[in-house]
């Protein structure tokens, strides 16, 4: 004979079992997704969503691939940015910028002269370390190849100022760095979802919340009023979603959340780099 409340207990037990059973397969699953979740994106295959867009120069799979090549992932480099798909990616971001309007070239100009710059002086360092001005194979083999090395050259060579303005690498880096800033979180904005009243912001204005944080601390007032007038000539948002092959917010958003995450790893580690050496500051 079996008591009521023994019944109970063992019905408890049973449930308690089947509960325990369903949270562990649960977390199990969870672990399996996220892990998942980070394989693929440091992986080197292109997610099946990104393709080619027919018809303009920006391609979010090429950016894609060249900040994931810029992402060391062996050795003392793993926590390193390869300096040369590094400035291959800005040159993607480049034509991003420039494919949004007269009005955006004028910054756009402005960035690309800095990634020319670091290219001209990882050359140069390249031709001091050889001892000559070889043939250019030889010296694209002993240009920077990181940013860490960069830095850590340039320390050694004495070009970096803490207290006045130069045109190191270093320096035009941070500034890139920054900028780079400014376009995650331009690019976070517009895969977020719409706020409490069902309206997305548009681009102009999280152009213009992502400079307040990125940029405008570093900007004189006249520059500041002139990122005023790119944020009011910048296309609609479904401008942006055609950039990247989608019609759709919904399209759109995993396309740039996988560019956001490469990204958001890239600046990361530039981050510590410079903040390693403090550089975040330089003038």
């Amino acid at each position: 004979m079996v008591f009521p409340r023994k019944t109970r207990l063992r019905r408890c037990l049973k449930l308690s079992a089947i509960l325990a059973l369903l949270v562990f397969i649960s977390s199990l699953w969870l672990r399996k997704y996220l892990w998942s979740a980070i394989l693929w994106a440091g992986s080197d295959e292109d997610p099946p969503t990104i393709k080619d867009c027919p018809g303009q120069e920006f391609q979010a799979r090429l950016l894609l691939m060249y900040l994931r090549s810029s992402l060391s992932k062996s050795g003392d480099d793993e926590d390193d940015v390869l300096l040369e798909p590094y400035l291959q990616s800005w040159d993607q971001l480049l034509s991003f910028m420039n494919s949004l309007g007269t009005m955006v070239s004028f910054f756009s100009q402005k960035v690309k002269k800095k990634v020319t710059l670091v290219q001209e002086l990882s050359l140069k360092h390249a031709a001091e370390a050889d001892g000559k001005n070889n043939a250019q194979h030889s010296a694209l083999q002993k240009a920077f190849r990181s940013i860490r090395s960069m830095v850590e050259a340039e320390l050694k060579a004495g070009v970096v100022n803490f207290s006045q303005r130069t045109d190191s690498g270093c320096r035009t880096l941070l500034r890139l760095h920054r900028s780079l800033l400014w376009l995650k979180l331009m690019l976070e904005g517009l895969a977020g979802g719409p706020d409490a009243d069902g309206r997305y912001k548009t681009p102009g204005e999280l152009s213009r919340d992502a400079y307040k944080v990125a940029l405008a601390p570093y900007h004189h007032w006249v520059l500041r009023q002139a990122a005023e007038l790119v944020f009011i000539a910048l296309p609609d948002r479904q401008y942006f979603l055609q950039l990247v092959c989608a019609q759709h917010q919904e399209e759109a958003t995993p396309i740039m959340n996988i560019i956001i995450q490469a990204l958001t790893v890239v600046h990361q580690r530039t981050q510590h780099i410079l903040a390693q050496h403090n550089m975040l500051e330089l003038p």
